[in-house]
């Protein structure tokens, strides 16, 4: 089933409620009654196009509106990108890491059991902290001073230098797949830990790593799909422009 601006908020709720996870992203708190998706886009000054195609994608992952998406100004996308950054680290990562010092305490006779769980854990979470931050610190502030050459009547000569040390296929080529990490993580619970006390806390620590896995799956899709060419096209008319004024 297609979100569309008129279908009230609450449905789109319960027809999946992982579309929470979007809505707090968006800044969007619960309590809006039986408005619309566009009254309560425009309650809290939310680009109600922007949003629907994002939580699109999390209803149906058959749904991806590549060329749609790229209509929409990097900033809006950024901003979207770099709010996931923060619900993984201030939201997800805590809740996963809560579970295993659960499991640690409760599921567990031989604590050297889960070493290896909490290890591979807490590795990845600083590479999880490296790659979001490479790209906060990088990727986004080029990102915008692309565009803003882009949209410029006469770009500053800087853009030109700036593109010449760096360059979005640049990120691409560096773009490491960390949602492979968390296959290997689950498949140490799945495979290779024993049994523990309590199966509900295990399969509740699985469902939030699949949930951060798939979650990450979409994230890359925005920024390989969209984000990406959509840079890499301007990047291209920059070039040109700069090379008819030689």
């Amino acid at each position: 089933m297609l979100i569309t601006r008129n279908i009230k908020m609450a449905d789109v709720i319960h027809l999946n409620y992982f579309t929470l996870t979007v809505l707090n992203r968006f800044g969007i708190e619960l309590g809006f009654g039986d408005k619309s998706v566009e009254d309560v886009c425009k309650m809290y000054q939310v680009d109600a196009d922007f949003f629907l195609e994002i939580v699109n994608t999390f209803v149906d992952k058959d749904y991806f509106p590549k060329k749609h998406l790229q209509t929409f100004p990097v900033k809006l996308i950024t901003n979207y990108l770099q709010k996931t950054h923060d619900d993984y680290h201030q939201n997800k990562v805590p809740e996963i890491e809560f579970l295993i010092e659960q499991m640690v305490n409760s599921c567990y006779t031989q604590k050297d059991k889960i070493v290896l769980l909490k290890k591979f854990f807490n590795d990845y979470k600083q590479e999880l902290l490296n790659h979001t931050k490479r790209e906060e610190e990088v990727v986004f502030p080029y990102t915008l001073a692309i565009e803003k050459a882009y949209l410029s009547d006469k770009p500053d000569q800087s853009v030109l230098k700036l593109m010449e040390t760096y360059s979005i296929d640049v990120f691409q080529n560096e773009h490491d797949n960390i949602e492979e990490k968390l296959f290997d993580l689950k498949n140490i619970i799945i495979k290779y830990l024993p049994q523990p006390k309590n199966s509900k806390l295990c399969n509740k620590l699985l469902f939030e790593l699949f949930n951060l896995e798939q979650d990450l799956n979409d994230h890359s899709r925005i920024e390989e799909k969209v984000l990406v060419p959509k840079i890499r096209q301007m990047e291209k008319i920059i070039t040109e422009g700069f090379a008819q004024t030689k």
